[in-house]
């Protein structure tokens, strides 16, 4: 019987051992044109993504909203359970309800487990019933090795994924839902009352950068999924298992700073790239303005509905390297045209994002200049240069505004194509 039962328990060990998932160190960097992985360290190795999971609650977000299923701003009740979620947190009450969007953001900036329980319940009637969702959406990403048993990345020895899977998970973000992706990069917001800040601090310190997210949990130590744009090149980076936060974004950066440059510059035709870089298709998109790839098995999204109208009210998302906009959105007279740009009186300017260089400020400029249509037509582009060594960024406005209705209504155009938009009094 001693010898019947003890070899029932090695049997289990056996087929449960590759399930088990520790805090080891594993990274990719995907080259995200093409889907070529440029490095990789146990990217297939399972590890708990910890505050990761909270990238595909908001991807599940993302295709509701497109989906009609919900609005920006539906109300999500904060159930008892949601309200007792352990920190971080939004810390609402039970019973008393958050937007969709304050939701998002709350995930984004503070990874704040209550809003991701809210939405879950919201989106899937349970926690667990949505995690079942999420699962099966990671299947159909082609996430074969991930499993969610929670909405929040809270500790469930269960919940398992690798570098590879959330990488995979990033460019689907990117690709599916382009418009919204940009709220990844949201430096706070406001919630009744209060400045949210984000707390992923490499995107603030590293050139391109544009999120994504954090994670940590003691078994899962220091996790990061980050992705940077250098001219066309364009690279997701995960790393996993760090021992401390900083340890972790050092890593990251080091890989960055090593690999982006190996990453594909070319144009051409758009791929549908896997991961695993073992097939690459071509496919005809020429609707498709995006240069960013999408698994096989994913569903591909040619034309955004326009449902983010809003969205980006009282946030922070700037269109290049991230950057505290509400920060350096201060008045003053330009020091730093753009060249070729007049000079324009005017008692109102706007200011749509900060660039990390003076060519990327007027490249996001002139785009929306393009797409800005009647309401930008009198309008003056300018950069202005402000902070100084690596704190130096670059304000792209438009000035030229002869009241305050007519930059308010460049603003509304703008945000309507999913811009950021300041406005702002003309004191020089």
């Amino acid at each position: 019987m001693k010898t019947l039962l003890a070899a029932i328990m090695t049997a289990t060990l056996v087929v449960a051992a590759p399930l088990a998932a520790m805090a080891g160190s594993a990274s990719l960097i995907l080259d995200v044109r093409t889907g070529k992985v440029l490095t990789a360290e146990n990217a297939d190795v399972l590890n708990h993504p910890a505050s990761l999971t909270k990238m595909m609650t908001i991807y599940m977000a993302f295709e509701a909203i497109n989906r009609d299923k919900i609005s920006w701003n539906t109300p999500l009740v904060m159930s008892k359970y949601a309200a007792s979620r352990p920190p971080t947190k939004l810390g609402v009450r039970a019973g008393d309800s958050i937007t969709v969007r304050d939701a998002i953001l709350g995930m984004i900036t503070k990874s704040a487990n209550d809003a991701a329980v809210a939405m879950a319940e919201k989106l899937g009637g349970s926690e667990s019933n949505f995690a079942s969702m999420m699962t099966q959406k990671a299947r159909q990403l082609g996430m074969s090795r991930t499993t969610f048993y929670n909405a929040s990345g809270l500790p469930d020895g269960r919940q398992v994924t690798t570098a590879r899977d959330m990488s995979t998970l990033a460019v689907a973000l990117m690709r599916n839902y382009p418009s919204e992706y940009r709220l990844f990069s949201t430096a706070s917001f406001t919630f009744r009352g209060r400045t949210i800040r984000g707390h992923n601090n490499l995107m603030y310190r590293y050139q391109g950068m544009d999120g994504i997210k954090t994670g940590y949990t003691n078994a899962s130590g220091f996790n990061l999924v980050s992705a940077v744009k250098d001219g066309d090149r364009r690279v997701v980076g995960v790393v996993l298992g760090g021992r401390t936060a900083r340890s972790r974004d050092d890593k990251m950066a080091g890989l960055l700073d090593k690999y982006l440059g190996r990453a594909s510059s070319s144009g051409g035709a758009r791929l549908v790239a896997s991961t695993s870089a073992r097939q690459s298709v071509e496919v005809a998109s020429a609707e498709d303005d995006s240069d960013m790839p999408v698994q096989e098995t994913a569903p591909r999204i040619n034309e955004l509905s326009p449902k983010a109208l809003g969205y980006l009210n009282e946030t922070t998302v700037p269109m290049e390297r991230p950057s505290a906009l509400a920060g350096i959105a201060s008045v003053g007279k330009p020091a730093a045209k753009s060249s070729g740009a007049p000079v324009a009186s005017g008692d109102w300017q706007i200011q749509i994002s900060a660039a990390s260089s003076d060519d990327a400020a007027r490249a996001l400029l002139a785009q929306a200049k393009a797409e800005g249509g009647a309401a930008l037509k009198a309008a003056s582009p300018y950069t202005e240069a402000v902070g100084n060594g690596a704190n130096k960024v670059y304000r792209a406005r438009f000035i030229g505004f002869q009241s305050r209705e007519a930059a308010a209504s460049a603003c509304d155009a703008l945000r309507q194509r999913s811009y950021d938009c300041v406005l702002l009094p003309n004191h020089g």
